[in-house]
């Protein structure tokens, strides 16, 4: 689950605040893939992973260059402490086709990650952070799954806001050949 330079999110000023959504995502996959201890992984990835001087200029082995590790640490640790909050909002706006067991294990490491900023105490503005994970999505995914995680967010985001949700359904990502996976 690493990017290359080729397709790791690029950006100025705000490459680190993009690295350290990037090194969330991989921190919650590697949590619930391998059943970590959330501070475990917290612990190795800002020793190891994100500490300046041991990693390199571009997204390779796991290495997640410039980022804030402060931001890091805030939204592992805030999308596991509101993890089931995250996962009924997602369920509920989700197709009924699709449940949550049945995406792409990175699908949901993002939305819980995107998740945990959008339920912060002081979250940065939604369309911030919907366009930061979009940008992620892209560097992980090439099919549908970048357009379902918009319509996820987005109803998420309408729903915390108090606003009432979009008539669109999320759009479902296309349905792989061997059926769900076991995620």
């Amino acid at each position: 689950m690493t990017q290359t330079g080729a397709d790791a999110p690029t950006g100025g000023k705000n490459r680190s605040r993009t690295a350290s959504r990037v090194g969330a995502v991989q921190a919650l996959f590697q949590i619930e893939q391998a059943g970590d201890n959330p501070e475990t992984v917290v612990s190795q990835f800002t020793r190891h992973r994100l500490a300046s001087g041991n990693v390199p200029s571009e997204y390779a082995e796991g290495q997640v260059p410039d980022a804030d590790v402060r931001l890091f640490t805030a939204i592992v640790r805030g999308s596991v402490a509101r993890r089931e909050q995250i996962d009924a909002m997602v369920i509920d706006v989700l197709p009924s086709s699709w449940p949550m067991e049945r995406l792409d294990p990175v699908l949901r490491a993002l939305l819980r990650a995107a998740g945990g900023e959008l339920t912060a105490a002081d979250p940065a503005p939604s369309r911030v952070i919907i366009n930061e994970y979009m940008d992620v999505a892209h560097g992980f995914f090439s099919g549908d799954e970048p357009r379902m995680l918009n319509g996820v967010l987005d109803a998420m985001a309408r729903r915390i806001a108090g606003e009432a949700p979009r008539q669109a359904e999320v759009p479902a990502p296309s349905a792989p050949d061997a059926g769900p996976s076991a995620g």
